[in-house]
């Protein structure tokens, strides 16, 4: 049984290498061919192009996990049934699900693979948006921006610098939580990082305070700092990015931010439990595919490439449609992200128990 199963699994792994490998240079070829006007006129080198696209590469590597898994798995179970070795195996007294548990348990180790680079995939895409979008990460100040914190407070700012923290021309405002609270808005001319604290100083201002009861009164003042102010200059150089761009914890971070402001987070949060969905999609396509392998036993390569294709094309549109479903609020962020893998898995169970075995 050893043997058997190490040449399901050899086979298996050889042709997922295969295929992950020839995955990523067609989604660079479709990407290039859409985008090398846009290139050409930033005046992109070619070197600068390639690079760009090299720090696409774990983006498309996970985009390509679930596709390569399947067609390793339609493969190695099409080539035993068409020659015959599924019922040799039967004979023998091994029975179907014991015969592909290597591939099911190689697809569990994939779909952990793919999600360790959950967060690295949007680190490395920022920096391949930073070179073929032409953006400078490494830039030493902001103007002219707002910013809100976790905490509800927005900060209104004509420049920040980062070289020796400071701002200037800020305006703060916070409308206050619950109905006891006070709402405040400020003009303060600077503000200070304070390294060793960690803390902001804001350095002559006049802070308006609004109380409950509609009363309000003003005062002036030469130092001031806000305790719920914890974001370092670094974090408030960071613009706002694509979901693409977030990890799963900004994304977090992100909707909470969208909701205080009255926004709708649906989107946001639908994109933070994609992010976990689509590598375990890795196994749950395995799961279905294994199976419909062994529907036919003629057809050969054409057949295992019309059911990889297939199942991949209706996976993505199952994927956008629920998560389009998500954004707009008709299902829950996590029902909607999760949709598709739930039912490519109960599809998938049928049908291994549906197989002879």
């Amino acid at each position: 049984m050893k043997i058997l199963d190490r040449l399901v699994a050899l086979t298996f792994l050889r042709l997922f290498v295969v295929s992950i490998l020839a995955t990523p240079p067609l989604f660079i070829l479709g990407d290039l061919t859409e985008k090398l006007d846009d290139f050409l006129d930033a005046d992109l080198t070619l070197g600068e192009i390639a690079r760009g696209y090299v720090f696409n590469i774990p983006e498309y590597l996970q985009w390509s996990f679930p596709m390569a898994g399947l067609i390793a798995a339609v493969f190695t179970v099409h080539a035993m049934t068409t020659h015959r070795e599924i019922v040799a195996a039967k004979a023998g007294g091994v029975s179907f699900h014991r015969l592909v548990l290597p591939v099911l348990i190689l697809g569990g180790g994939l779909a952990a693979i793919a999600l360790s680079t959950t967060d690295l995939v949007p680190l490395s895409k920022r920096r391949a948006t930073a070179i073929l979008e032409s953006r400078n990460l490494s830039r030493e100040w902001r103007s002219d921006f707002v910013y809100q914190t976790e905490d509800g407070l927005l900060l209104a700012v004509q420049r920040l610098e980062l070289r020796s923290p400071r701002m200037s021309g800020v305006g703060i405002h916070h409308p206050g939580r619950g109905p006891d609270s006070v709402a405040l808005h400020g003009e303060v001319d600077r503000a200070v990082w304070l390294e060793e604290e960690e803390a902001w100083e804001f350095e002559s201002g006049t802070l308006r305070r609004i109380w409950p009861d509609g009363t309000e009164s003003s005062s002036r003042f030469q130092s001031l700092r806000i305790p719920s102010l914890v974001e370092r200059p670094e974090q408030l150089m960071e613009e706002v990015r694509d979901a693409e761009e977030l990890t799963y914890d900004e994304l977090e971070r992100q909707a909470r931010i969208v909701e205080r402001g009255g926004g709708k987070s649906g989107e946001l949060r639908t994109k933070k439990e994609q992010k976990l969905a689509i590598p375990v999609a890795t196994l749950v396509i395995i799961l279905l595919g294994t199976p419909l392998a062994t529907s036919a036993k003629r057809g050969g390569a054409a057949y295992g490439i019309g059911i990889s294709l297939g199942t991949t094309i209706a996976y993505v549109l199952l994927l956008k449609v629920s998560g389009a479903f998500g954004a707009a609020g008709v299902l829950p962020p996590a029902w909607a992200a999760w949709l598709p893998n739930g039912l490519f898995a109960a599809a998938g169970l049928v049908l291994l128990a549906r197989v002879r075995t």
